[in-house]
């Protein structure tokens, strides 16, 4: 059977993306077949859009949801019709891999998607957004892409665990390794970074300095729980952080922009055996230049972060507990729930930096 759903589409690179009739095919093995009822408008569904990640247009957009499982395929045992399930865009593979069988699945070199396309009306094969492509009233996943958790939460704010709450939250907590009493710096403070906050807040850090050029921004970033502001257009970053620690510069520093200037701003105001987390999602053309003496003298730990170094069939349920728990405050995250055909004025929005996240409910 085929289902004939509404979706929205970007067919040409830089062109408005538009709503249109497409084509979702039961699931076969290791398949779900999911009925979205919530989706963040991320930065990567507006890069998919410019073709900046690909150029295998037309794109199903949408990766960052939640809704309900309506049918699974064959051999699906870890989720079933009617669980609400959190997308995610790294099925792991569960030990066939390198990092798997080394104990290590948030690092998973062999994720996966569903083997089937959805398709336009017109049997046009869709790339959907990070395997997911879930701007859409339904879409078909590979069925490790369904994390079930909680179904009492909000779908708007549970399925931005998808994306980037989970990228700056696991960059905070699981790739810099925040915790009681140390002090972490994020720099840039929209959806990822505003996450990277709320979870140093979760996990106890004593000092969380907040870095932006917004200060919309950063009056934002103190409801999320930073203690201090650094507003890097009026001040130098690494002299405003190294003064609000005690002139020796933060345990953790999280990039949430990815440009070499932010970068440079992490490694050096770290304190010394401290750890720069890069989050943000760099272009292909930008280099860094450091001197490999600072990097040897320096000492510490530079790192990347790949999704926040999540698991999520730990990961997602644990925050969804912390969220309804009221220790997380997820739906501080949605800015504005929006209808399907508002997505291309969403994403003006968010290029302008007035929302947080634009939620797709459907």
């Amino acid at each position: 059977m085929t289902h004939e759903v509404r979706a929205v589409v970007a067919r040409k690179k830089g062109a408005p993306v538009s709503v249109e009739t497409i084509l979702v095919p039961d699931p076969g093995p290791g398949e779900a077949l999911v009925q979205v009822q919530a989706c963040g408008v991320c930065h990567t569904d507006l890069h998919y859009r410019e073709g900046g990640i690909a150029d295998e247009f037309p794109f199903l957009l949408g990766h960052e949801a939640a809704g309900v499982v309506e049918a699974v395929g064959d051999g699906v045992t870890d989720v079933a019709p009617g669980d609400f399930v959190v997308l995610n865009w790294r099925a792991v593979c569960g030990g066939q891999c390198r990092a798997c069988s080394k104990g290590k699945p948030w690092y998973c070199f062999a994720t996966h998607n569903a083997t089937q396309a959805m398709t336009l009306a017109d049997g046009t094969p869709l790339s959907p957004a990070l395997g997911i492509g879930a701007f859409s009233e339904k879409t078909l996943v590979a069925a490790g892409q369904c994390t079930k958790v909680d179904s009492t939460a909000s779908a708007a704010a549970a399925g931005l665990l998808g994306c980037g709450v989970m990228a700056g939250f696991g960059a905070a907590v699981n790739t810099g390794g925040v915790g009681r009493g140390d002090s972490i710096a994020v720099i840039g403070c929209g959806g990822v970074g505003m996450a990277a906050i709320a979870g140093a807040k979760v996990a106890g850090a004593g000092r969380i300095i907040a870095v932006d050029v917004d200060e919309r921004k950063l009056r934002w970033a103190e409801k999320f729980g930073a203690t201090d502001t650094v507003d890097s257009s009026r001040t130098d970053a690494v002299e405003a952080i190294r003064a609000l620690t005690g002139g020796f510069g933060a345990d953790v520093v999280v990039d949430a922009v990815g440009r070499p200037e932010t970068y440079k701003q992490a490694f050096y105001a770290r304190d010394l055996a401290g750890t720069a987390v890069l989050v943000g999602v760099p272009t292909p053309e930008l280099t860094v230049d450091l001197p490999l003496l600072d990097v040897f003298g320096r000492g510490g730990a530079l790192k990347s972060s790949w999704y926040g170094d999540c698991l999520p069939s730990r990961d997602f349920p644990a925050l969804i507990d912390l969220y309804l728990q009221g220790r997380f405050d997820l739906a501080e995250f949605v800015s504005e729930k929006i209808a399907l055909d508002e997505v291309e004025a969403a994403f003006a929005k968010m290029h302008r930096g007035e929302v947080l996240r634009s939620v797709v409910v459907l």
